[in-house]
């Protein structure tokens, strides 16, 4: 190595020289090109987990719900606990809270999967080439069977009414409350559009169909949670009240002719 200061100062590349510029600029680029990919694989790389993460959420909730609604179809919802529930699933309790934010919102998405399944059979039955008044009778018919093939599901259902509007807002999530809601509108348009039409050919006699659909879904629970006691209660003429045995049958018989009369029913 030369001690001459004049060799060394030659030796370096004049700064107005634009071959040796151009040569720095290319590898500040591949520099950079080399930190931007190594950041942007380390962001796909956390989008990935992130989304890996997510996905293994989702699929854990749904076996949550799935063995929550297998449990209440076991045993029904009054003997069914969250102990029980995560029991089923293999996991303790604290994994449940994890996924939901209360034993009301797992409830709720649980009643959601019920009124899935009662959607597609109502829509299975509705026939648009009957008459209005058969058509309906058929679709209440199909209501009150899965009710009575699902007690648990009458039980989840009314848990969740008997909650305050306020309540649910604040212990049900955004995504929860929405699930719900859209599940049950499936189901009750499709009462309501056999209301439409029978008003429209004039065999019923309804103002508000979206009112008397949502009317007809509670008035059946209500029917069918007696059903469930398997008895009425009435005077005995002796002083004291009877409790007389009554069947599914007789009740699915007046939840059909309850709706037909809720509809205004015109008789022809």
């Amino acid at each position: 190595m030369t001690s001459n200061p004049s060799v060394v100062r030659e030796a370096v590349p004049p700064p107005d020289d634009e071959g040796a510029q151009g040569a720095a600029r290319a590898g500040r680029g591949k520099g950079s090109s080399r930190r931007k990919s190594a950041a942007g694989g380390e962001e796909s790389a956390g989008r990935g987990r992130r989304g890996g993460a997510a996905a293994r959420h989702r699929e854990r909730r749904r076996e949550i719900v799935a063995a929550t609604r297998a449990l209440f179809d076991q045993r029904e919802m009054r003997d069914a606990n969250i102990d029980d529930i995560a029991r089923a699933v293999g996991v303790n309790r604290a994994i449940i809270y994890r996924h939901f934010s209360s034993k009301d919102e797992l409830f709720a998405l649980t009643l959601s999967e019920y009124l899935e399944d009662l959607t597609a059979q109502l829509t299975e039955v509705d026939d648009a080439a009957l008459a209005a008044p058969q058509r309906l009778a058929v679709i209440a018919g199909a209501y009150a069977d899965f009710c009575l093939r699902y007690p648990a599901f009458i039980d989840c259902a009314l848990a969740i009414l008997r909650q305050p509007g306020n309540y649910l807002l604040n212990e049900l999530s955004d995504a929860a409350l929405q699930h719900l809601g859209q599940r049950l509108v499936n189901c009750l348009s499709i009462i309501a559009r056999v209301l439409r039409d029978g008003t429209a050919t004039g065999d019923f006699k309804v103002e508000d169909a979206d009112l008397t659909a949502n009317m007809i879904y509670l008035q059946t629970l209500g029917a069918l949670h007696l059903a469930r006691t398997g008895f009425i209660v009435r005077d005995s003429g002796r002083g004291y009240p009877d409790a007389v045995p009554v069947d599914e049958e007789q009740f699915r018989s007046l939840v059909v002719r309850s709706v037909l009369a809720a509809a205004g029913s015109v008789s022809r």
